[in-house]
């Protein structure tokens, strides 16, 4: 059974296999075992990413855990992961539209087993190690960007550079901007750093209980991480560009998903699902 239904993973895989780059024989015999296709690789990284099963798990006889490992490091040193979703927030954008004049960020811990290099002392977890995911979103909930550091590192030094992520993508940003932030940036520093930017703001204040905002956003597309792909839920990964190629993946999945489900409520077609995604 696949890790997702077809309507979701074809068009990935489409803008997917536009992006690998063709491999050439470098034997000087052209002698070497057939290539296992690319297609099966990337539905094997899927599963890894839904499931969140070791590789040695997912792989059978059509591939193994080690070829598994190679070929994605291939892809990750090609970038076809962040080119990939940035292909996918691009084709949301003019197809719905991006709210861009309400943005939202919020950090995120999880547990890391094995440490690594986005490793460290969970403030949360007794000490143990952990992972924090400091994550960037649109109005309506739409991953943009996502900074990975240690489970010790404070919110606030990580609220510039995931604020930069918005800029990979080229969009045309509208002249207001307004970033809701909760109670852990309510700082000077913070308040400095967005006034830089030119950014306005809606902070949550520290003590102040059950404060309504437009952040609550955010917290959904973590819980969407944390929920729907239990490669990110757990963080057995010990390099941060693994990390980073699976969150880019998982929000080109997110965002695929929402525009599978906007067409859904508007266009018939004839492979389309009979349950809204």
């Amino acid at each position: 059974m696949p890790a997702l239904p077809s309507s979701i993973i074809d068009p990935l895989w489409c803008q997917f296999a536009a992006l690998i780059p063709p491999v050439t024989d470098t034997h000087p015999l052209r002698r070497y075992r057939p290539r296992i296709p690319d297609r099966i690789i990337f539905d094997k990284l899927i599963q890894v990413l839904v499931l969140g099963a070791p590789y040695a798990k997912i792989a059978d006889t059509t591939c193994s855990a080690t070829t598994l490992r190679t070929r994605r490091d291939e892809w990750i040193t090609a970038g076809i992961f962040e080119q990939l979703e940035q292909i996918c927030v691009e084709f949301y954008d003019r197809i719905v539209g991006l709210d861009l004049e309400n943005l939202s960020v919020d950090g995120c811990i999880v547990k890391a087993p094995c440490g690594g290099e986005a490793a460290g002392r969970s403030p949360v977890d007794r000490g143990k190690q952990g992972t924090k995911r400091s994550l960037l979103v649109d109005g309506a909930g739409i991953p943009l960007g996502c900074v990975v550091a240690g489970a010790n590192r404070h919110d606030s030094p990580l609220l510039r550079p995931t604020l930069e992520k918005l800029s990979r993508f080229g969009l045309a940003l509208p002249d207001h901007i307004t970033v809701h932030l909760d109670a852990g940036y309510d700082s000077s520093k913070t308040r400095s750093l967005l006034t830089e930017l030119g950014c306005e703001w809606v902070i949550s204040q520290k003590g102040v209980p059950l404060q309504a905002g437009a952040r609550w956003v955010v917290e959904r597309t973590n819980s969407w991480h944390n929920r729907g792909f239990k490669k990110l839920q757990v963080c057995t990964e010990r390099r941060i560009r693994v990390i980073e190629a699976f969150i880019s993946l998982a929000n080109a999945v997110i965002v695929v998903r929402r525009l599978v489900r906007e067409a859904w409520c508007t266009y018939r077609w004839e492979t389309r699902p009979t349950q809204q995604p």
